[in-house]
């Protein structure tokens, strides 16, 4: 397997060395230089790549109301006083005639109901969205790599919105949970690769001071998807769960078209691939007016092509052969397993508390407003590693006073609100640690690699949340089985950070070469 280095080459034939590579501009100098200030075509680029998250969120999330198991009430005659008695006394439906009660809403408001699962083992509950969860680390280890080497960011993100609108068009015709299923495990699938494409193709769009302030734009968006699916239950409360399906995948079909006939592919990948007039192409459109001048100098500059990403698979190849990557790669993975744990885990969990649902999720929701806005804001004065330690580590010491706190109140009227407080606040920091992960992830590795790495961090987030609906469904025994044992994963996989070095201010770089010459001279 060979290895070249993608960096811009001047006419005459200098030799590489030490002194010569010092002063030699890189690729990723050169289209920094060129794409100059933060334009108005960029923003509209960065926004446009970013609406993707809206659609990521809603998918993934939509299960906390499709799935959720719905409230009764007994139902028997008014002459027969004794079986009402009896049927009031009684906590679980399973224990009673089933012409003793009935569902509040009407059955086909979700699957739980219109398919007569209340008595079903937690398992074949919670199977539906551990399957997606699944579908989505199947998608994430198919398709990690071809938006590195084949399909590139654009097409890839394309690729998986179609997959996933059209997975849930079919999702509402399903008629048992094994289908559906089934069906939620190709949404998920086809989920996989949303949210890293859409980081990775924005901020590669962009110049290094603007990187991390774009980054955080997919976070409001994923926000905003996460809101409106209280909203839209709210309106159609009391309609079938397949009306949330069909209102949540129409708009990705509308969106799939804008992304194939707007959306422009990164230039740092079409230069590593070889496809230089393609690249200049696209950041004569993007750059401000100002710095257009500069552009002459990629069109005279040669570089060589990058010939070892040749396949599926060779990009984790390389990450894994090099020592360091692979260090930060296992470092930075394990850190997202204890935040994917926490992230996709509690609103999964909402259902447990003795709050209203919709109010909950909406809560929830809403949290990752100021933590988005706070990552936006402050990206550029904070240090990567001490902030995703201190987010990790208030997040698990929230989540363990959850259940404390929850306990040594437990006759309290405020133990609710201590409890749903503290929530919050665990729910809150594990939000403003995702942000700050992957942002850090994509200054963690090269242009060559990132989309690979990046997807094999967001497959450890999902790894984290795979495990979610298990812990929630015990949970529904013993608290600390859910918040108690989020806390301590989240708090002990974020000491993982530790050993990685600071990336803030430091320039993306675009090969393996690059990196370790960037790592010798801090």
């Amino acid at each position: 397997m060979s290895e070249s280095t993608p960096l811009i080459l001047s006419r005459s034939d200098d030799t590489d060395t030490g002194e010569n590579l010092k002063h030699r501009p890189s690729l990723g100098d050169l289209i920094e230089r060129c794409v100059g200030d933060f334009s108005s075509a960029q923003l509209l680029q960065a926004v446009l790549v970013s609406i993707a998250w809206v659609f990521d969120a809603q998918q993934t999330f939509i299960s906390v109301f499709t799935d959720v198991e719905p409230t009764w009430h007994c139902s028997t005659d008014h002459d027969d006083n004794f079986h009402e008695s009896s049927c009031n006394a009684v906590s679980n439906i399973c224990q009673l005639p089933k012409n003793s009660w009935s569902w509040d809403f009407p059955a086909h408001t979700s699957i739980i109901s219109e398919w007569g699962l209340e008595c079903a083992s937690s398992l074949i509950k919670g199977l539906p969205t551990s399957s997606f969860f699944m579908g989505c680390l199947a998608g994430g280890l198919i398709l990690a790599t071809l938006a590195d080497s084949s399909l590139g960011r654009k097409n890839m993100l394309l690729l998986s919105c179609l997959m996933m609108s059209l997975s849930s068009i079919v999702t509402i015709f399903s008629t048992n949970i094994w289908m559906y299923s089934v069906l939620r495990f190709i949404n998920g699938f086809g989920r996989a690769t949303v949210g890293t494409c859409a980081i990775v193709l924005s901020t590669e769009l962009v110049g290094k001071s603007w990187r991390g302030k774009v980054g955080t734009i997919g976070f409001f968006c994923f926000t905003l998807g996460f809101l409106s699916l209280p909203a839209i239950a709210y309106i159609n409360r009391g309609s079938s769960w397949r009306t949330l399906y069909f209102w949540t995948c129409i708009p990705t079909i509308l969106y799939c078209v804008l992304v194939r006939f707007f959306v422009r592919e990164s230039p740092r990948w079409l230069f590593i691939q070889g496809r230089k007039e393609e690249a200049v192409f696209i950041i004569k459109g993007i750059s401000s007016s100002d710095q257009r001048s500069l552009i002459m100098d990629l069109n005279d500059a040669s570089f060589e092509q990058e010939t070892w990403n040749v396949d599926l698979y060779s990009a984790i190849k390389i990450l894994v052969g090099k020592k360091w990557a692979l260090g930060r790669l296992s470092a930075i993975m394990v850190v997202g397993f204890g935040i994917g744990m926490v992230y996709y885990g509690m609103p999964l969990g909402l259902g447990n508390l003795s709050f209203n649902l919709y109010l909950s999720v909406t809560y929830n929701a809403l949290s990752e407003l100021p933590a988005s806005l706070i990552t936006f804001l402050l990206i550029g004065k904070l240090k990567r590693k001490n902030s995703l330690l201190a987010c990790t580590s208030t997040s698990g010491i929230c989540s363990i006073l959850c259940v404390v706190m929850g306990k040594m109140l437990w006759s309290s009227n405020n133990s609710s609100m201590l409890q749903i407080g503290l929530e919050l606040v665990a729910f809150f920091s594990a939000c403003t640690a995702f942000g700050l992960l992957l942002i850090y992830t994509i200054e963690l590795f090269p242009t060559c690699v990132r989309n690979s790495a990046i997807s094999m961090v967001r497959q450890a987030l999902v790894f984290g949340g795979v495990f979610s609906p298990m812990l929630v469904a015990c949970g529904r025994e013993n608290e600390f089985v859910t918040y108690g044992i989020f806390g301590l994963v989240i708090g002990v996989c974020g000491l993982f950070a530790v050993g990685l070095p600071e990336t803030r201010d430091r320039a993306l770089s675009d090969t393996m070469e690059e990196e370790e010459y960037q790592e010798r001279l801090h």
